[in-house]
């Protein structure tokens, strides 16, 4: 249980993080900084190998003198994350009129309120869809996990890790089992969001 409310803060706290920066992110690829190779850069983290990212992460932070603990693996975990939902929301705004933004500014509005009147309504299914991917992704994840957690606020995923090397236990195959149907079940959520916002 100590282990599933460690993995259930730094999802959380994951998902709010990625959310935030991933679709800030997103925007200013999209309207703003049209690069190339700035959004190679930005979704480098979801194409790159988990077990040299943990190992940079790692590095880094003991470079920096920074204790870890669920500070660092929510840290690691959102630079993971955001660039699923930054390449999500990325790809709705692609699919949205910038003219749309230009008339709400031609017409008085200001950025902002072109942001949360125009902007922000369009693409508040990809928000969705890429926060409860980056929940999924953290509390899946296992690696990074591994690399960059403390030994005294161990996730769930290495929990199980460290009750499977004694041998499989029915114990196991029940966390397990939540575990899966947790993730298959926010998918799904997800997925019929998206299609439902399609619709509308």
């Amino acid at each position: 249980m100590e282990g599933f409310k460690n993995t259930l803060i730094v999802a959380i706290a994951t998902t709010i993080i990625s959310i935030v920066l991933g679709t800030l992110l997103a925007i200013g690829l999209a309207r703003y900084q049209k690069s190339s190779g700035l959004e190679a850069v930005a979704l480098t983290p979801a194409i790159f190998p988990d077990l040299a990212l943990a190992i940079g992460l790692l590095a880094l932070f003991t470079s920096l003198h920074l204790t870890l603990g669920l500070h660092s693996v929510i840290i690691s975990h959102a630079l993971f994350c955001m660039a699923f939902v930054t390449a999500i929301v990325r790809g709705r705004l692609s699919q949205i009129d910038s003219s749309l933004e230009e008339a709400a500014q031609d017409l008085g509005d200001t950025p902002v309120g072109t942001f949360f009147r125009i902007t922000l309504p369009s693409i508040k299914p990809a928000i969705i869809a890429g926060g409860l991917l980056a929940f999924t992704l953290s509390l899946d994840e296992f690696v990074i996990a591994f690399f960059t957690d403390g030994p005294s606020t161990p996730t769930l995923p290495i929990v199980i890790y460290s009750m499977v090397r004694f041998g499989v236990s029915p114990e196991i195959n029940a966390l397990a089992t939540v575990v899966l149907l947790i993730s298959a079940l926010i998918v799904t959520i997800a997925q019929r969001n998206v299609k439902v916002q399609d619709q509308i």
